[in-house]
């Protein structure tokens, strides 16, 4: 009997996606619950898997094709599996049939627990070097084979979670060109961020702020912070978070966003946090960020890096946000202007952090330095507003405490 395999139910803000890999061929034995065919949307990668046992059938859409919701992609022949287990059973049988009998040893290739370990553990015997006598495999050469299998998995994940369409790398003097589509999150993103230069009144004020009080807070309390919060690692971005949450709360305007022609005005603050991927920047939001502790903001960020580079991030992690940060100082920015992510009314854009000598208090004295790029919407936000909240940030994190007393 064929059963049907479908695209997902996508969400109303999602109107398509496209095929991006079958990871089984037609005629490939499968299971229930494996990984068929991944469809990728203008927001994340969604998985399609197997819903049961048996061969893959005809192919209906193929990669690069475009599907619409519970779209049918294919089909799976079901109780197929059975019939080509046999076959895939019969070449170790017959190895084992033809295996020359060794001098009063009942088994020539491998003693019967060992077998039977290899078995259980997916092990063709014939692969396994046996360092008993004669050659025979022995169950600890066995219980060495399972230990290589488990470890080799561990270099899988990188090659999943390669871009779709690779850079392509040219040897020195080529002169050929390799034309590759764009992805759907890469090209989703170049139309989001030429309409907001093109729909938005869009300014961008410039701070710095000196990072030394931050910077020593840090130093001094990062090992009893990660021992005390489970592994969770005190970081730059939780500080910025909760400053920026703090100053949202005293300049709501900066958390609105214009719908027609009403201004919608958020009683919470959900932060998004832009984060590079192989396919692609993407937006992962914290939820109402302001009730959020710094050891919560931070273990949010690490599962959604993580979530990131895998491609497991789900549609509602990277639907709404009112606000977004970027940080641009990992990869060594100095200055940049963000484009606001609409229907957004603004982001603020770290850079990085350098000694610089600074004059306090009539000395000259060097000290950590950091560039903060605000870019807001001017028909929302007026200038004395956005550089009054940046200003905010800036004294929150020069004086740290400032959060704790919310003053």
């Amino acid at each position: 009997m064929a059963i049907e395999i479908k695209a997902p139910t996508f969400p109303e803000s999602v109107a398509d996606g496209t095929v991006a890999t079958w990871h089984k061929k037609p005629g490939d034995a499968v299971k229930r619950d494996d990984l068929i065919v991944d469809i990728e949307t203008d927001k994340v990668v969604l998985e399609v898997l197997a819903t049961a046992d048996g061969v893959l059938g005809a192919i209906v859409k193929n990669e690069g094709d475009t599907v619409l919701s519970d779209e049918v992609l294919g089909s799976i022949e079901e109780g197929g599996a059975a019939a080509a287990a046999p076959a895939a059973a019969a070449a170790p049988a017959a190895a084992q049939a033809a295996a020359p009998a060794a001098e009063g040893e009942d088994d020539p290739v491998a003693a019967p627990a060992a077998r039977k370990l290899a078995e259980e553990n997916g092990i063709n015997i014939a692969s396994v070097a046996g360092t008993g006598k004669g050659g025979r495999v022995t169950k600890e050469d066995v219980v060495a084979a399972v230990a290589a299998k488990k470890a080799a998995p561990a270099a899988a994940p990188a090659k999943a979670a390669a871009p779709a369409a690779a850079a392509p790398v040219f040897a020195a003097g080529d002169r050929i060109e390799k034309r590759v589509p764009m992805t759907r999150v890469r090209a989703t993103v170049a139309k989001r961020l030429v309409e907001a230069q093109s729909n938005m009144a869009m300014l961008t004020t410039f701070n710095e702020v000196d990072m030394t009080e931050v910077m020593a807070l840090r130093s001094k309390y990062k090992d009893l912070f990660e021992k005390s919060h489970n592994g969770v690692r005190l970081g730059f971005m939780s500080f910025f978070v909760k400053a920026a949450t703090e100053a949202l709360k005293r300049f709501p305007a900066v958390n609105a966003s214009i719908d027609g022609a009403d201004i919608v005005y958020h009683g919470y603050a959900d932060v998004g946090v832009a984060v590079s991927s192989d396919r692609g920047l993407v937006v992962p939001v914290l939820r109402n960020a302001e009730l959020m502790s710094l050891a919560e903001i931070e273990g949010g960020i690490a599962a959604f890096g993580k979530k990131a580079r895998d491609g497991k991030l789900s549609m509602d992690e990277m639907t709404g946000g009112t606000f977004t940060i970027t940080n641009g100082g990992t990869f060594g920015s100095m200055m940049s202007t963000p484009i606001v992510n609409p229907p957004q009314a603004a982001i603020l854009g770290m850079h990085n952090i350098l000694q610089r000598p600074m004059a306090i208090n009539g000395q000259v004295v060097i000290r950590p330095m950091m560039y903060l790029a605000l870019s807001y919407d001017h028909r929302l936000i007026d200038g004395k507003e956005a550089v009054t909240f940046l200003v905010t940030i800036k004294n929150l994190l020069e004086d740290p405490a400032r959060l704790l007393l919310d003053i």
